[in-house]
């Protein structure tokens, strides 16, 4: 998708295995609403950044999807969780969004309003990858009284740092279609459905804030660790 800056509003919940998932992807109704058939696809995730972190320092994160053929360059500003049901799942954030390449050279990539916001964020520095995420996510369509209103994604993810595994997650994101995030009846129905499930829990982290939390060198003693966002 190319286009304008949005709003991305989902519900995020993690699992410690893929039992839950599993369970998702056998339903064929998540309270009011029905499920559509479930497709599984690879994905590679590419997190870019400066060698000095800007992108971290503004609160920004820029992410290469590669699938099927295509990519996706992601521009993803800082996230709110707020209300929802349960456990305050319901994530809010904006996003801009265009056609890239695999390659982390904006100025080989289609013009784009997501390329110009990252030039924008770097002042044109050189990206560099901070870690990559290697997933086999499922997704099925989720629709009420034959209306879609979202998208349900399993995520089986490996996450990877200079070549080597660094940590496993299992994640659950029901993402709303617009506007269907305006209905608090709605909202609160499928975070309730979501949270029932054996085995799922809300997460307040993004992928991001996962991998880092993995990949980051631990503290030495006797320092003070820096600060991060």
């Amino acid at each position: 998708m190319a286009g304008g800056e949005r709003e991305e509003v989902e519900l995020k919940l993690g699992a410690a295995d893929a039992g839950p998932l599993d369970v998702l992807a056998r339903l064929d109704r998540l309270g009011p609403a029905s499920l559509g058939p479930p497709g599984t696809a690879s994905e590679t995730d590419v997190y870019l950044d400066t060698r000095d972190g800007r992108l971290a320092t503004a609160r920004w994160a820029c992410r290469l999807r590669s699938r099927g053929g295509r990519t996706i360059v992601s521009l993803k500003g800082p996230a709110t969780a707020t209300g929802g049901g349960p456990g305050q799942i319901l994530h809010r954030r904006p996003e801009v969004e265009g056609p890239a390449t695999a390659e982390p050279r904006p100025s080989d990539w289609p013009p784009s309003e997501a390329r110009d916001r990252l030039a924008a964020l770097t002042g044109g520095a050189q990206l560099v990858e901070r870690f990559s995420l290697r997933q086999e996510r499922t997704e099925r369509s989720v629709h009420r009284a034959g209306a879609p209103v979202g998208i349900l994604s399993l995520d089986r993810v490996e996450i990877l740092h200079d070549g080597r595994s660094a940590g496993r997650l299992f994640a659950v994101e029901l993402e709303l279609a617009p506007g269907e995030a305006d209905d608090p009846s709605l909202v609160g129905d499928l975070a309730t459905a979501l949270t029932a499930i054996s085995g799922l829990h809300p997460d307040p982290r993004t992928k991001l804030e996962h991998a880092l939390a993995l990949i980051a060198p631990p503290a030495t003693p006797g320092r003070t660790p820096p600060s991060g966002r």
